[in-house]
């Protein structure tokens, strides 16, 4: 028997965000106990109701869902990335409105009190701008040595950014709050743009979830056609990377990294050219990277086996299986999706 592990989600929830909450639902090694929601492709407050609604699709509107901040620790929200994920973050496929309310703490709240509810277990998927993570160390001066793991989708350490030629987008949003959480007294994982743009999903991927019997797989099938749409001017043809998914399947030990050396690593926190580069110090490249004193962030740099089969599988495994509790209409309209 396989045992979960508790997983607090940080997300702010996009296209990625909800393939990434679907495959943490999906997988035997997570126990989602609760998620955050931060501005980053939509607004917190966007992406929370987002975040309910995909919860009820698929039969898990008990797990809490916290609205996270709304500005980043400098500056304000800048309004997202519509031209990535759609007004709506989703696609503009319109889900049913749950009937769950959010609760009663804020996503920082929500971290610190999970911290020490699973005290030494609970593993950390922060996908979105690391708002609420820089807020929950503020609270919990002792938070890193409450949680098991920490895993960040961000940054960029070889590979160019996606927002600026050096910095990706959920360290560019928040660039004080990820120096934050990169210098905490904690262990990262930092699953960055060298093998999320290197992780690709392709257009029969996505027909396998159109064509599946799964509301779930349904709905993320319409979503993936909007954000294909925009990576077709990046890669050429109707795909996409797989930031978020490729994050949350690398927390729970679903996939094996090819090359992961532990590092160093910092953000840039001026107001110049490099604003929001995440400095991984990767001198080690000569000799195979060996072990460097004082260095806590592990960077994937690839994997040993392509990732989308392993994420599609699994998606629809348990959706169409005896394990979902989703419900057996599907909660999706098209509304307004461009061609």
């Amino acid at each position: 028997m396989t045992t979960p592990f508790p997983i607090y989600l940080d997300c702010d929830t996009g296209i990625d965000d909800a393939l990434a909450l679907a495959y943490l639902l999906a997988s035997p090694f997570a126990c989602v106990k609760g998620i955050g929601t931060v501005s980053g492709n939509v607004s917190a407050a966007v992406g929370a109701r987002n975040t309910l609604d995909l919860l009820e699709l698929a039969g898990s509107a008990h797990i809490p869902v916290a609205l996270g901040a709304h500005h980043p620790v400098a500056g304000s929200f800048g309004g997202g990335a519509p031209w990535v994920h759609g007004e709506n973050g989703i696609g503009e496929v319109a889900l049913a409105p749950a009937a769950a309310s959010l609760a009663g703490e804020s996503a920082a709240e929500m971290l610190v009190r999970l911290a020490r509810l699973y005290r030494g277990t609970l593993r950390v998927v922060a996908i979105g701008p690391l708002t609420n993570l820089a807020e929950a160390l503020r609270l919990e001066p002792a938070l890193p040595s409450l949680v098991d793991t920490v895993t960040v989708m961000g940054g960029a350490a070889l590979a160019p950014g996606n927002i600026t030629p050096v910095a990706e987008a959920n360290i560019h949003n928040d660039p004080e709050a990820a120096a934050l959480v990169l210098a905490a007294d904690w262990d990262v994982t930092l699953v960055p743009l060298d093998v999320t743009m290197a992780s690709v999903l392709e257009e029969g991927h996505r027909q396998a979830l159109l064509a599946s019997s799964s509301p779930v797989a349904q709905v993320l099938g319409e979503m993936l056609g909007y954000y294909f749409r925009f990576y077709e001017g990046i890669y050429g043809r109707p795909c996409s990377a797989m930031h978020d998914p490729l994050a949350a399947a690398l927390a729970v030990g679903a996939v094996t990294p090819a090359l992961a050396p532990v590092v160093r690593a910092a953000v840039d926190t001026s107001d110049g050219l490099g604003r929001g580069q995440t400095v991984c110090d990767m001198r080690g490249l000569y000799a195979g990277y060996p072990p460097v004193k004082g260095a806590r962030c592990r960077v994937v740099l690839s994997l040993e086996e392509d990732f989308a089969p392993h994420l599609v599988e699994t998606l629809l495994a348990f959706f169409e299986g005896a394990g979902s509790t989703e419900g057996t209409t599907p909660a999706l309209a098209s509304a307004g999706s461009p061609a």
